[in-house]
């Protein structure tokens, strides 16, 4: 009886079993994110050690961001109107071009940002197209059941590679420099890219919409009319935008913890690593149906986390603190991921995504921007500190003006 109840807890790998052409695309993203990691952490160093300005760290986001919003929302309507797997393989071939151009920057000894933020802008450019098309695959390969329990494994292959890939960064830039770390990325990303071109063919079903203004409108009239679905983003947003720390890591690296390239991996990996150790007893997350509960609940606990990190001057206890934001937001993304691919029909899947993406992608990156303007002005240990008490706030008021969010039960999903 005991040792069924711990299987019960830990996570589970239904989905990986149930369809090669999942489980591929699961291994493929699983390696490409350990290398994109290792690039995110290399760039914000570069900037860092470029300007030694956690606001010029901070631009990063907004280099980011405006890709993101203006391409995600197209990426979406492309991928409802086009084959998914074209889609994705265009926009994976992008991203790997941008890699290599990461990689030759380095080795050429670039010393301006500006080429720094203008790849940014390029790969995020790419991957607002890329990743709606590969998210709304999922439930063409998977049965209903099955996705809460694929939401949980997707987000542990993130954190896998947050995890991993911040450590490996900084060790590689500490032995051979910024191109070491963006080479491994070069390479990891081929997995990544034959996973999509091993998937099958999917193209639209039903009613094919044309990409285009007219389409993503659609998609965006469709979310008004979808308040539970809207309030995964709304939430989503008062954690990622409010209380992003993220930016701040190599300031506090430098000025509190009196560390270098080695302390800003490890900050950077501890959100991710709380997330992993999350994922391996998330066998619980298919037996919880109030998901709106779930999520308030985890965004809450996720600002809670934030603003302990301000109050210690204690690596190994800000590490505690991060470690328990990438928990909570493990599960806060299991139940929304879960709930856009149940609740959505599937002919405005790819557009949803494409918004899915837009907040989660986003919104951290407009976080790294009011987060190091922030600390700009008042410093790194204010701002996180109101940056946690914005996000409960934030959660507290969203809530009470969509109540019935807390009732959302995922046996009788409602968009």
């Amino acid at each position: 009886m005991r040792v069924s109840r711990w299987r019960g807890l830990l996570t589970d790998v239904r989905p990986l079993q149930a369809s090669p052409a999942y489980r591929r695309l699961f291994w493929g993203n699983a390696v490409a994110q350990l290398g994109q990691q290792m690039t995110n952490v290399a760039v914000a160093i570069q900037v860092y050690s470029l300007t030694g300005s956690s606001f010029y760290v901070g631009l990063v986001g907004l280099f980011a961001v405006v890709p993101l919003v203006s391409l995600g929302l197209y990426g979406g309507a492309f991928a409802d109107a086009m084959d998914r797997r074209t889609v994705a393989l265009v926009a994976s071939a992008g991203l790997w071009a941008v890699s290599v151009l990461f990689a030759l920057q380095a080795l050429l000894g670039n010393a301006s940002v500006w080429v720094l933020y203008g790849l940014i802008a390029l790969q995020s450019g790419c991957y607002a197209v890329n990743n709606p098309a590969r998210a709304a695959m999922v439930p063409r390969l998977l049965d209903k059941e099955l996705l809460p329990a694929a939401s949980a494994l997707n987000m542990g292959a993130f954190n896998l590679g947050f995890t991993l890939g911040p450590l490996l960064g900084a060790l590689a830039i500490s032995w051979q420099g910024f191109a070491a770390a963006y080479l491994v990325d070069v390479g990891t990303f081929a997995a990544a890219y034959f996973a999509v071109y091993l998937a099958p063919r999917m193209p639209p079903e039903g009613e094919v919409p044309r990409a285009g203004l007219r389409s993503v409108v659609d998609g965006l009239r469709f979310l008004r009319r979808a308040p539970n679905l809207r309030m995964t983003f709304v939430l989503d947003l008062c954690a990622m935008v409010l209380a992003q720390p993220r930016a701040l890591f190599p300031a506090l690296a430098a000025k509190v913890y009196g560390g270098g390239a080695a302390t800003v991996g490890l900050l950077q990996a501890a959100p991710a690593a709380g997330a992993l150790v999350a994922f391996l007893v998330s066998g619980w997350i298919s037996r919880v149906h109030l998901h709106g509960v779930a999520i308030a609940l985890a965004v809450i606990g996720y600002g809670v986390a934030v603003g302990g990190v301000s109050l210690t001057e204690l690596l190994w206890v800000a590490v505690l603190f991060l470690a328990a934001t990438g928990a909570a937001d493990m599960v806060s993304a299991a139940y929304r991921s879960t709930i856009l691919q149940v609740a959505a029909p599937d002919h405005l899947r790819g557009r949803l995504q494409g918004v899915f993406i837009v907040v989660v992608a986003g919104g951290p990156r407009a976080g790294d921007f009011l987060a190091g303007s922030v600390a700009g002005a008042v410093g790194e240990r204010v701002a996180l500190a109101a940056g946690g008490l914005a996000c409960i706030v934030g959660v507290l008021l969203v809530v009470a003006w969509q109540r019935d969010f807390l009732r959302y039960d995922g046996r009788e999903p409602m968009p």
